[in-house]
């Protein structure tokens, strides 16, 4: 495939891999972009030294483009921005965004800059700081979300920027990638799919977990709090529910809420403990069933992308 979105970013196919804190790391950001698609270290909470390591080891495992996603709410961002303007990954995707100011500052030291947003407002505002792309992510993704599905946030943000749309959130196969293309994106993100790349360094057990998991398996927690979370349901999220009656009840506070969740998604991801951890997954976990290398997932989303395609026009022919 070949659109603005591949020669913007220098890669073979227009697929983005989500940069997933405890779970996308060199070895699983290297194996994306050496299958023709751009790997993300998922920087998280990252310690910057660690950050800086992280980089340097995708360097050394593929000499692809690649990039950063780093999130502006976390206590490390600061620390985090002094190291990539340093290292200068090719590419760097924003999340949780609450100043495009720092567009302008990443894009003075050549990297090419992607927000991801859950709100017209924001990729608007994106846009105009200079933005090279926007990630339009709905609210079926794992991880911190907003409100607005893929399937309308998609064309909302397509018919307002110029700047080629990504979309993300319930993205797993082919399938998927052509109707976000119908829906004016020119290409796509994909996190939950990726978690159970043979390279991906999780525990075992989430990788399971993640295969055995239907098509109610997820749940949203933190709503009453303003920080939305989607993650698989276990122990931790009915806790999770408990504590936001709570709240609501005035017997707690929103920290004492957000602090249930310290620690737990490395607990989850790199520990094993699928009980008690959380495990951030999108509704797309129902269609993930089985581990393979990162470069399979990404030929065979391609493969089904185009026969998908070519199917297309006998669903279409109109009967008179």
């Amino acid at each position: 495939m070949a659109n603005r979105v591949c020669d913007l970013l220098d890669i073979d196919h227009p697929i983005i891999q989500g940069g997933m804190t405890w779970v996308s790391d060199a070895a699983l950001a290297s194996a994306v972009s050496n299958g023709g698609g751009l790997g993300i270290i998922g920087a998280g909470a990252m310690p910057p030294e660690l950050l800086k390591e992280e980089i340097r080891k995708t360097r050394e495992l593929t000499d692809r483009p690649f990039g950063v996603n780093m999130i502006m709410i976390t206590h490390e961002f600061e620390k985090q921005l002094e190291v990539v303007l340093a290292e200068k990954p090719p590419v760097v995707t924003l999340g949780a965004v609450q100043n495009t100011a720092v567009i302008p500052v990443l894009k003075e030291q050549g990297i090419k800059v992607l927000p991801v947003v859950a709100a017209v407002a924001i990729a608007r505002r994106a846009e105009q700081h200079g933005a090279d792309a926007i990630v339009a992510e709905g609210c079926e993704a794992g991880g911190h979300i907003g409100e607005t599905t893929t399937m309308v946030l998609t064309p909302l943000v397509s018919k307002l920027v110029d700047v080629p749309v990504i979309a993300a959130g319930g993205i797993v196969g082919g399938a998927a990638l052509v109707a976000a293309f119908a829906l004016g994106a020119e290409g796509v993100q994909m996190g939950t799919r990726f978690v159970c790349a043979t390279e991906c360094t999780v525990h075992e057990a989430v990788k399971q977990k993640y295969m055995r998991s239907g098509d109610r398996a997820t749940v949203v927690t933190a709503r009453a709090v303003g920080y939305p979370v989607r993650s698989i349901k276990n122990k931790l999220a009915g806790l999770y529910a408990e504590k936001e009656k709570d709240f609501l009840q005035g017997k707690c506070t929103a920290e004492d809420v957000e602090n249930m969740g310290l620690g737990k998604l490395r607990e989850a991801m790199r520990e094993g403990n699928v009980r008690d951890g959380s495990m951030m997954a999108g509704q797309c976990v129902a269609l993930v069933d089985k581990v393979q290398p990162a470069a399979d997932i990404i030929a065979e989303v391609i493969a089904e992308a185009e026969a998908v395609a070519a199917g297309l026009p006998s669903r279409l022919t109109l009967r008179r």
